[in-house]
């Protein structure tokens, strides 16, 4: 594929997929289109043939991971809309859309001597972004904790155990049996990659002799066959802030696995799991709690004492007349927030219903029903006759 192909064409658009699609996606336009326009099912019909050939010509790029990676950085370097100028004379000219351009001129020269141009310059962009001192970012590990409500709403030290990869312990990183020493690669002179031409760029990818390292391990470390890494586990105390909530994600920068060649640290996601409380439970920054109350106690009104989560018991004052299902507000006795305030604790009131009853109790209730003859269902039935 020539220089002028890699970046005037647009492959993706040639086979009708968008620039991430999935091998498969690629695979599947290439075969409909090329049903569509082979020349066995179009006889005579040049224009079939030629979008068969752009088609089949596209499959063959994009189908294949390595041209497909060049394609897509050499086009990068012009946005994926750069155009040649071409001029209908010969010779040269004084640039813009009336002259003649050369794309050996461009990407590099073809006559005897010629050297410089762009694509000495691209190549070294390319061998700068991808060559083996390029610093490289750790990759970040996840893992869970399993926290008690208690500890979710004040907040916990806990240790985490992970388990990545690490200096092997026998060869120090080195990738060479103790006693015995690395020499630098030949072929790519430490640097982990080696350069190739395809068209007027030239690209860098892994060096095959050392497998990118950059160093030759004549007599491989045993532990870890030469690779300069082990599996090893470590064991991290991670504060969880107060008030975190159950499935929340919480991200230790800089914990995860080392950079390589310089670069930073990963981070570390530990997924929070909290078990739930026998008696309170959570809704956004507030604490709910159900309160049992008799029937002298909602009907006469009471003060009674309601336990908090992490401190002493409060008063709460039961206005008379208080019905099942009413909630009373406990400022200030919620989850802690970050900016130092609390939530509130939400206290819904439950009127209970013994489920015994002494003689005297039986007597006292008979004589509370003579006395006091309601009907709390006698609206129901004016409304609905009401609507007869």
């Amino acid at each position: 594929m020539s220089a002028r192909d890699y970046v005037e064409k647009d492959y993706y658009a040639s086979l009708g997929v968008p620039k991430d699609a999935s091998q498969a996606d690629i695979k599947k336009a290439y075969r409909k289109l090329a049903r569509t326009y082979h020349p066995d099912a179009n006889k005579g019909d040049t224009t079939s043939e030629e979008k068969f050939k752009e088609v089949s010509e596209a499959y063959d790029v994009l189908s294949d991971e390595a041209k497909r990676k060049d394609y897509d950085e050499a086009r990068s370097l012009f946005g994926g809309g750069f155009r040649v100028p071409r001029g209908a004379g010969a010779g040269g000219g004084q640039g813009g859309y009336g002259a003649t351009f050369d794309l050996g001129d461009l990407f590099g020269g073809s006559g005897a001597g010629a050297s410089g141009g762009l694509g000495d310059i691209f190549g070294n962009i390319f061998r700068t972004r991808q060559a083996g001192g390029v610093p490289r970012r750790g990759a970040d590990l996840e893992t869970e904790v399993r926290l008690s409500f208690t500890d979710a709403i004040a907040g916990v030290t806990v240790p985490i155990q992970l388990a990545g990869t690490g200096s092997c312990p026998t060869c120090k990183g080195s990738g060479a049996k103790p006693g015995t020493a690395t020499h630098v690669c030949p072929v790519c002179s430490g640097t982990g990659m080696s350069s190739r031409n395809q068209g007027g760029f030239a690209f860098a990818e892994p060096c095959r002799e050392c497998r990118g390292r950059g160093i030759i391990v004549d007599d491989p470390c045993p532990t870890c066959a030469g690779s300069g890494q082990a599996l090893s586990t470590r064991t991290l105390r991670a504060r969880i802030p107060a008030g975190v909530a159950d499935g929340q994600r919480i991200r230790l920068k800089g914990k995860g696995q080392p950079g390589e060649r310089g670069g930073p640290p990963g981070d570390v996601v530990v997924h929070v799991h909290v078990q739930p409380h026998p008696i309170f439970g959570r809704k956004g920054d507030n604490l709910t709690l159900t309160l049992p109350v008799t029937f002298p106690e909602a009907a006469l009104g009471s003060t009674v004492k309601v336990p908090t989560l992490d401190g002493p018991p409060v008063t709460v004052k039961i206005p008379p007349g208080t019905t099942s299902g009413r909630t009373l507000r406990v400022r200030g006795k919620g989850v802690p927030r970050r900016d130092g305030t609390r939530g509130d604790l939400l206290v819904t009131v439950e009127v209970a219903v013994p489920q015994r009853l002494s003689d005297q109790a039986r007597d006292a209730l008979t004589s509370y029903a003579e006395a006091q003859p309601d009907d709390p269902r006698q609206h129901l039935t004016a409304m609905v006759t009401g609507h007869e």
